[in-house]
């Protein structure tokens, strides 16, 4: 009985992305901690992001001409570590997304050499096939010649 190949690239890229959340749940973690990283990678996304949200907020509800103040920095360097953690598990994900793509189209392209390989050799067989039929239809025609070619035995 043949049994198909355990897919163990899905089960490593499942696993990837499994342990995806707690990494970014660390490493938010430790972008609350570092100043370095609450000032220069967390703080300015989240001001971005938060200027645009509520810049669509106030569109939406006719405030044209509305200045939006800037969020204090606990509430922004928790936002800014949401959207890193959000960031990693989106990034791991498209990642895997991207190993699992190139490893179809290899799979597949392999699968195409294979068959091409396949017909190229049926094609080599049939024309060589073809070159044999042909020398034994000679053979037999020069048989049939030699054949005719005796006289005719005569009844006495």
């Amino acid at each position: 009985m043949v049994v198909g190949a355990f897919p163990i690239a899905k089960l490593l890229y499942l696993g990837v992305r499994q342990m995806s959340k707690p990494v970014a749940n660390r490493i938010k973690a430790g972008a609350r901690r570092s100043e370095f990283f609450k000032t220069y990678i967390c703080l300015p996304p989240a001001q971005l992001y938060h200027w645009i949200e509520m810049r669509a907020k106030m569109r939406v509800m006719g405030f044209r001409g509305s200045t939006i103040k800037p969020l204090n920095e606990d509430a922004a360097a928790e936002l800014g570590a949401e959207l890193l953690g959000e960031a990693i598990i989106f990034l791991i994900g498209g990642g895997c997304m991207v190993l699992e793509y190139s490893r179809q189209a290899s799979n597949s392209r392999r699968k195409e050499e294979e068959l091409n390989e396949t017909i190229t050799s049926l094609q080599t067989e049939l024309a060589e096939l073809t070159l044999t039929t042909e020398t034994l239809e000679a053979r037999l025609k020069e048989v049939n010649r030699l054949v005719l070619s005796f006289p005719a035995p005569t009844n006495k």
